[in-house]
């Protein structure tokens, strides 16, 4: 009897595709498996800090600078706000899945949803930016980013903030959503009077939308 295994067998009990990956011997990925049965699952802190620490460190490979870092830590985040904002949206109630329709909707859904489903908490405050001059700015805040916990920050690079990549979430819910931004992660902590010294990690996700962003919202509030 021969002992060569037939064509895409292995001997790891699953079957290689094409491309050389590995699928379980039954056919089934986690793609087969139904959206909301994983709706209220927990990954472990630990798996967590472990993952994001090595995502840190990749993205820390061959960079010039702290900007640059912070750049990249926002790119491997939208993509996945891009997904996150439908699947989200596709485990709402069907008598509520409706897409947020205006700038206001839009930041409470980041506010409320978003965070509570990536952190099991709301983010603490939502503000508008006071200056006339920035109509367009918008602030979500968080005392204590569970991004932030883990990760261990040099002297040297004291202005980094790891937060970034939760910026490029919410920048991907936005342009998902139909409101492209452009979403910066800022330390605030240390300022006098605002609650520095309980929440030294403080960090404050400046939220500021294209002009024809604000030119809709102008539209649709003339029409209303």
């Amino acid at each position: 009897m021969s002992n060569h295994l037939p064509a895409g067998g292995n001997g790891g009990g699953g079957r290689a595709g094409d491309s050389g990956l590995r699928y379980p011997s039954n056919g089934k990925t986690i793609y087969h498996r139904p959206l909301n049965r994983t709706k209220t699952a927990e990954l472990s802190k630990a798996a967590f800090a472990y993952l994001f620490a090595e995502m840190v460190s990749y993205a820390q490979r061959r960079v010039t600078g702290i900007q640059e870092l912070e750049k990249r830590l926002n790119l491997q985040g939208h993509p996945i706000g891009l997904k996150l904002l439908d699947l989200l949206l596709f485990r709402e109630p069907p008598r509520s899945q409706l897409r947020p329709l205006n700038i206001i909707a839009l930041l409470h859904f980041i506010k409320i949803n978003v965070w509570t489903h990536l952190f099991g908490r709301q983010a603490d405050r939502l503000e508008k930016s006071s200056n006339p001059d920035t109509p367009d700015e918008f602030m979500i805040i968080d005392n204590e980013p569970l991004v932030n916990a883990y990760i261990s920050v040099p002297k040297e690079m004291s202005q980094l903030n790891c937060a970034a990549f939760a910026a490029g979430i919410i920048e991907g819910v936005c342009d998902g959503a139909g409101f492209p931004a452009r979403v910066t992660a800022h330390t605030v902590g240390d300022t006098a009077g605002e609650g520095g010294e309980m929440w030294p990690g403080r960090t404050v996700f400046l939220v500021k939308f294209q002009p024809e962003v604000l030119e809709r919202e102008a539209l649709i509030g003339a029409k209303s």
